[in-house]
Order: structure tokens, then C-alpha cells, then sequence
């Protein structure tokens, strides 16, 4: 089929591929011509494994292309998605300019009847606001209806997720363009649920606030195992076991962040809120994860008392690994509040640096490897569990000015960690102090939460 996807960002990108890659014609549109420019040239704007090369395979076939004209890319499609940005808004409610621009655009440049499917994440009510403005915007000889069918990717694994995923949602109350969204969609060979357009709109919010609610949970209880001698990860994995609850989500660490957890679990507080409704329990997901980020800092306070001058390397930047995404990251508080200390700030992550050098303070130095982020630290801090830093080569801990390894994502295995003089700290779990005493001794002491 003709498609058309506004908006080259992350979830108007990776929707433009994959449907390319299934077959249908795309037209991905995108004001910024810099960024066309570059999509042209097959220079992806965002870090996703497989993107680029999967983008360019469909341009080279002919069924992927990109434009910054309207009246170019509406020409001739059955279908027109809606994936621009909703960024959030000062109160945490989603702001839909973006969104009602484009419904406006569009309402004013299609040529034929059409379905205009909404990608982004909004609000309830918004795709109701969408056919109104549609509405009163366009020609009366053309029939335009809105459909909403909301995304489930994963940020570093969204081509896979893209034909691996759980389901495909479809919100719409018309059974014509069910029947004509479901069929774009077929090849993916996903279960296809098919439901009223607000609650399609609900079940995204509330997919994402219900997976926000179990990371914090899980660090809830981590917390609590470090101070009663348990193993959060045992006590995760014997949860998990449990159909009824799962294994998924129950890492912990230092909170969530990237773009669709941190701001669809405020959006969801304000639906609430909007019909006068308080959704304690979100409340408090959102105030457990903003204290759970200082987690490791308060590592470093008990452990030093005063920061200044100490030179702490961060290791990782990213919110999450296999991506470049620097939004609501751990890292941005937390370099912060080192800074403020007056600690000497070393910084690596393996793709994410240059989108943290845009964000985090300027007085933070940026190195390219792991060796010239702990030289000479007083202690490192992992803060985005890479391959590349779970696997790092822990004699290099040797160059450092005191072994201190704080683990923000319990990603090394404890055992690995016993062999090397070290001290090391991670969230839920026993510490291992493996240093030398004044008389050259090894003392290996584990089951230590501090």
C-alpha cells in the first residue's frame, strides 16, 4: 500500500522501515532538511541496532523514501501515521501542538479520502481532538477517519520488537478502517487486537505505568534486602517463578528513564488528575524512581563524606544500553550532583557521548574508553550496563586510585568480582571488599551491604 509516516524521529523512523520492509510504499515526511539530507545519504539521526542498514536496503528497493514536502508525500496515499513528538509539558501533561499541527496539515494537503493513524503517544481523547480538527479543516468532498494504534517498542531492540512483538493495538470505531489498518499489518504476523480508540489510547499509558510500577517495586525491595541481608536477585528470580508476576521488569538498579517511562507515568497522573481522579499508587513509582537515582550517590557519601576534589568516573551515559538516548538519563542528576560536590567528573559511554555532551554540565570531562574514564578515580560508578562495561577487564580497576566500583545496574556477577583486589557495591545485593590491610594481607569479606 501508499503510506505516508510524519516525523522522523525515533518511533516515525523505525515505523517507516518496518512497514517498508513488509512491503508497502513509505514516504516518510520530516520538516528538518539537515536530517533528510542526511536520511538520503542513509546517515540515521538515532542509534538503533539494524536501523541503518535495514533503512537502506528498502530506499535501494524503492519503497522508502523521504521528503520535506507535504503535498509530495500525501500524493497517493491510502494511509497517513501521525509519529511526532508529544513532549511533556511543565504540569507533566503531554503537549500536542505538534500533534494538532500536523492534524491541521494534513486535514489541508490530502487529495482523496484517507485514515490518518496516530503513532504517537497521546493522551485519551486525543484522536477525537485529531478528527476534529480534521473536520473543520478539511474539504467536505473528502472523507478522513482517525485511527489510533499506539507503539510497544523498546528503545535498543525496536526492529526486533517490531516483528517479535506481543501484539499490534488498533483503536478505532469504525470497522472499515480496522479492517484496513489490520491487513497494513498482517505480514508482521502478530496477534492483532482490535478495540475502541480510547481505549487504545489507555492501554499504552497503562502498559508502560504498570512496567514502571514493577521496576519500582523491585528496588523498593532491594532496598529494603540491603538492610535485612538478603539478595534482591534471588528474591526477583524466586518471584518470577510465579506466572502471575514474571521475571520481566524485576532488575534492579538505579530507576528507569529514556523517553516513554518517565513521561507516560506523568501523563497518566494528569489524565487522572484531568477528571478529577488521584492515581496514588503512580505517584508514588514516580517518586520511587526519583529516589532511587540518588542511590549510589548516597554509596559515595557514606563512603567518603566529602567529594570534593575526588575524581569519580561515570561508566555509561545512555539510559539504557544499545542506544544513544540521553533522555531522563541517571546520569544527568547524578553527574550533576557530583559537580555541585566538587568532584572531578570522567565520563564514557561507547555511543551516547555526543548527545551528553549537548545535556550534561560542561565542566564534566568525555573520554573514548573505559581505561582513560578510571585512571587515577577514586571510584567508578556504572551507570549503563554495555556490554563493553560488564565485560571490562577488571584488572584495570589496578589503576585506580582506590578500587571502589559502585554497580548503578547489578550487572557483574559477584563471583567474577572476588578474584580482584576491589571494593565493590551494587544495588539489593551483598558487597565484596577484597583489599589489601596494612600488613599486605588479602581480606575478602562478602555479605557487607556497605
Amino acid at each position: 500500500m501508499e503510506l505516508a509516516v510524519v516525523g522522523a524521529g525515533y518511533v516515525g523512523l523505525v515505523t517507516s522501515v518496518c512497514l517498508s520492509e513488509i512491503g508497502h510504499h513509505v514516504t516518510c515526511i520530516e520538516l528538518d532538511k539537515s536530517k533528510v539530507d542526511k536520511l538520503k545519504k542513509g546517515i540515521s539521526p538515532i542509534y538503533e541496532p539494524g536501523l541503518t542498514e535495514l533503512m537502506m536496503k528498502n530506499v535501494n528497493l524503492g519503497r522508502l523514501s523521504f521528503t520535506t514536502n507535504y503535498l509530495e508525500g500525501f500524493k497517493n496515499k491510502d494511509v497517513i501515521y501521525i509519529a511526532v513528538g508529544t513532549p511533556e509539558n511543565e504540569d507533566g501533561s503531554a503537549n500536542l501542538s505538534y500533534v494538532d499541527d500536523v492534524a491541521k496539515i494534513i486535514a489541508k494537503n490530502v487529495k482523496r479520502d484517507a485514515i490518518v493513524v496516530t503513532k504517537s503517544t497521546v493522551p485519551v481523547g486525543t484522536n477525537n481532538r485529531i478528527q476534529t480538527i480534521i473536520n473543520n479543516h478539511k474539504p467536505s468532498y473528502i472523507s478522513i477517519e482517525v485511527v489510533s494504534n499506539p507503539e510497544f517498542l523498546r528503545e535498543g531492540s525496536a526492529i526486533y520488537d517490531s516483528f517479535h512483538g506481543d501484539r499490534i493495538v488498533i483503536g478505532t470505531n469504525s470497522e472499515k478502517a480496522a479492517k484496513l489498518i489490520e491487513e497494513i499489518n498482517k505480514p508482521f504476523n502478530i496477534p492483532i487486537y482490535i478495540t475502541d480508540i480510547r481505549s487504545a489510547e489507555m492501554i499504552k499509558y497503562a502498559s508502560n505505568a504498570f512496567l514502571a510500577t514493577k521496576i519500582s517495586f523491585i528496588n523498593e525491595i532491594a532496598n529494603i534486602c540491603e538492610r535485612v541481608d538478603a539478595d534482591v536477585e534471588q528474591v526477583a528470580y524466586g518471584m518470577g517463578l510465579d506466572h502471575r508476576i514474571g521475571s520481566h521488569f524485576l532488575n534492579a538498579g538505579i530507576g528507569y528513564g529514556g523517553s516513554c517511562f518517565p513521561k507516560d507515568t506523568k501523563a497518566l497522573i494528569q489524565i487522572a488528575g484531568n477528571v478529577a481522579y488521584d492515581f496514588e499508587l503512580l505517584q508514588g513509582v514516580v517518586n520511587v524512581n526519583k529516589k532511587q537515582q540518588r542511590i549510589l550517590l548516597d554509596k559515595l557519601y557514606d563512603r567518603f563524606g566529602n567529594l570534593k576534589g575526588k575524581k569519580i568516573a561515570l561508566l555509561g551515559l545512555a539510559f539504557k544500553p544499545n542506544t544513544d538516548d540521553m533522555r531522563e538519563a541517571p546520569s544527568i542528576s547524578i553527574s550533576s550532583e557530583l559537580v555541585k560536590a566538587g568532584a572531578i567528573v570522567y565520563a564514557y559511554d561507547p555511543i551516547a557521548i555526543d548527545n551528553a555532551k549537548q545535556i550534561l554540565d560542561s565542566s564534566i570531562h568525555f573520554v573514548y574508553n573505559i581505561e582513560q574514564a578510571i585512571g587515577g578515580a577514586d571510584a567508578a560508578l556504572i551507570l549503563t550496563e554495555w556490554d563493553e562495561i560488564k565485560n571490562m577487564d577488571f584488572n584495570l580497576i589496578n589503576t585506580m586510585k582506590y578500587p571502589l566500583l559502585i554497580d548503578g545496574r547489578n550487572c557483574i556477577k559477584l563471583k567474577d568480582i572476588k578474584p580482584y583486589q576491589i571494593e565493590y557495591h551494587s544495588i539489593g545485593r551483598s558487597s565484596v571488599k577484597n583489599i589489601k590491610s596494612n600488613n599486605s594481607e588479602v581480606v575478602c569479606q562478602v555479605g557487607e551491604s556497605k
